[in-house]
């Protein structure tokens, strides 16, 4: 069974260029949500495996989502790929259990390599 996987972001130009560079091997359904209360919306209600979560967006920020994904203990791995490149944003979401951080807009060779690295491909 493939894996389901969650593109969190408000903007759909940046949910599209995501989903358009992700590795052509990664088996897994897309599932998209605009900001982090429908995003935790769908992670309540869904086994989602792997989301990729930007984290300037409105109702609820990725910071938001993050910290009820570790306060509700739920099983999913998280990817953040933000504009937000300072230092302590990026320790930040780290702490909160995000596997990595990769910058926008994210190019196809560092998901890629980001999802290699976790097993993900």
């Amino acid at each position: 069974m493939a894996l389901t996987a969650l593109i969190c972001d408000d903007s759909l130009l940046a949910r599209n260029q995501l989903k358009k560079s992700l590795p052509a091997d990664f088996d897994a359904s897309i599932t998209t949500a605009s900001n982090g209360l429908e995003a935790l919306a769908v992670l309540r209600s869904q086994e989602i495996g792997i989301v990729f979560l930007d984290l300037t967006m409105p109702e609820l920020d990725g910071v938001g989502v993050l910290e009820a994904i570790k306060a509700e203990a739920m099983d999913c791995l998280v990817i953040v790929v933000s504009a937000d490149i300072q230092p302590e944003m990026q320790k930040r979401v780290m702490e909160l259990g995000a596997l990595a951080f990769i910058q926008k807009p994210a190019s196809a060779a560092k998901l890629a390599d980001v999802m290699h690295k976790y097993g993900l491909i």
